[in-house]
């Protein structure tokens, strides 16, 4: 067996700064599009709760032609908010699928924020009116800024912001990150701040319906983003049934996302519009959700990116992984 065998390691310092916006919007619209053709493939999720009070999940898939293999090991551990540390975790594993060697191995919490962020960013590009220039974010977390980042990168008018967290009150470090780039400030009525939206942001923990579904008005486009498990949801009953339904994936999102609660409607996968084998005449009125629930394909066509970087620029940290 060979003894010369290696295995690269890319931690978070070595992740985060090569994770440049257009390359991660590249690698996720080329995911979709795999997923489209059938040329990549996604294998069933792994997603369960566990007696600490985490949730834990695994995505994986390969794509033949790329010799691409690998999953993602993340979930949602909320008591790290008292120890000071984030709550999602994951971890990026890439294999050689001739010999099922490890290749890499990568912190995976900075490829699953910029990747579920430029996910946004496209369905946002491709589903919301483009006169869109209020925009209504639930939740000031990790990924609430990174979908709002992408938006207000996307849409080409400036835009008003308003944000609606737990306390109801301003939150300074949030609004800091966003005051430069367009007029924000915290919604005192959620309600209020759908109706005055044109485009809808949840990104919560999604535990349950953040407004009441008559709040939606016509012509709104919902990115949602929070519910990736059995029995979480941040849509209300009622909402799915108005809109045109797009998702990244038709199994998981009947299984563990926003159409969970409502599996029977029809529903068109977001890579089937980017691969041009279906089209979109969007109506000023029609209102759109885009059910996000998160491809292994898009982790690991971001991670071999990574990897191929990290290999060429001799990044990352190298270690004996003989046979």
């Amino acid at each position: 067996m060979p003894t010369d065998a290696r295995l690269l390691l890319l931690d978070r310092d070595a992740v985060e700064p090569a994770l440049q916006a257009e390359q991660v919007m590249a690698a996720v619209r080329e995911a979709f599009v795999l997923h489209s053709q059938r040329a990549g493939r996604v294998f069933p999720v792994v997603r369960e709760k566990l007696h600490s009070g985490g949730v834990f999940g695994i995505k994986s898939g390969d794509v033949a032609s790329q010799d691409l293999l690998g999953f993602k090991a993340a979930g949602f551990w909320p008591g790290n908010r008292a120890r000071g540390g984030e709550p999602h975790q994951a971890t990026v594993a890439l294999f050689d699928p001739a010999t099922g060697r490890p290749l890499c191995i990568m912190d995976g919490n900075a490829i699953t924020t910029a990747r579920t962020g430029a996910a946004g960013g496209l369905g946002l590009q491709l589903l919301a009116r483009r006169d869109s220039t209020r925009i209504c974010v639930f939740g000031t977390g990790v990924q609430a800024r990174v979908q709002l980042e992408y938006a207000l990168g996307l849409l080409p008018q400036h835009c008003a912001v308003r944000y609606v967290n737990r306390s109801g009150e301003p939150d300074p470090v949030f609004e800091s990150a966003f005051h430069e780039r367009c007029e924000i400030r915290v919604a005192r009525d959620r309600n209020d701040a759908v109706a005055d939206s044109d485009v809808v942001i949840t990104a919560t923990p999604g535990s349950g319906a953040l407004f009441d579904a008559d709040a939606v008005q016509p012509g709104t486009h919902l990115t949602c983003v929070g519910a990736d498990t059995a029995g979480k949801r941040e849509l209300p009953a009622g909402v799915l049934e108005r809109a045109r339904i797009f998702v990244d994936d038709h199994d998981q999102a009947r299984s563990i996302g926003e159409c969970q609660w409502a599996p029977d409607l029809p529903r068109t996968e977001i890579g089937d519009l980017l691969a041009g084998t279906v089209s979109i005449d969007r109506s000023p009125s029609d209102v759109t959700v885009f059910d996000m629930t998160g491809l292994a394909l898009q982790d690991l066509t971001v991670a071999r990116f990574l990897f191929e970087q990290a290999l060429e620029n001799g990044t990352g940290t190298s270690v004996p992984w003989p046979w």
